[in-house]
């Protein structure tokens, strides 16, 4: 009688952790809803950033006096932490990160210009675009029947911008 082998799922190995959670990411969304995921999560994240960057930052009396007080926001320490934590994971994406990061900061200013001109606040766009993102995700989780909730969407969320700039690396065949 022979014994039945059986054999353990290997799991891959990775250098670095970041390569991990790629592979992770990878595995849990399919090709083709990741340009899906992608634009939700793109919106999300603008639309978080620009609801941290409307948050009222106390006018420091040293800082209006060298006329830098329009330069730091709560926006700024978002964007230091955001960076910082995915310098840590892989320098190179975080830098494509700092790019994108740049791109949205512009817009932000270009909303903040609209409205001072009489447009919406925007606070309010922030929010809708940040609803549109964080709903579309969870909507399109749920069309493929992998409904993300918690800690899947958290890691998501954290993980996912840089993820996507991993793809992008990917493809053009950059290390990073």
């Amino acid at each position: 009688m022979k014994k039945k082998e059986t054999k353990a799922a290997k799991q891959p190995t990775f250098e670095r952790p970041v390569e991990g959670y790629f592979h992770q990411l990878s595995q849990t969304f399919t090709e083709g809803s990741q340009a899906g995921y992608a634009l939700f999560l793109i919106l999300l994240f603008f639309g978080v950033m620009g609801l941290i960057w409307m948050i009222p930052f106390p006018q420091f009396d040293f800082l209006v006096r060298l006329n830098m007080h329009t330069f730091l926001n709560w926006g700024s320490f978002f964007i230091a932490v955001v960076i910082y934590l995915y310098l840590r994971l892989a320098p190179t994406l975080s830098y494509a990160i700092l790019f994108s990061i740049g791109v949205m900061s512009f817009f932000i200013v270009q909303m903040e210009y609209w409205e001072r001109a009489g447009g919406p606040a925007v606070w309010l766009i922030s929010l809708i675009v940040a609803l549109i993102g964080i709903g579309g995700l969870i909507g399109l989780s749920r069309t493929e029947k992998k409904t993300i909730y918690g800690r899947d969407l958290w890691f998501l969320i954290r993980i996912g911008p840089i993820w996507l700039w991993s793809k992008v690396f990917d493809k053009l065949k950059i290390k990073y």
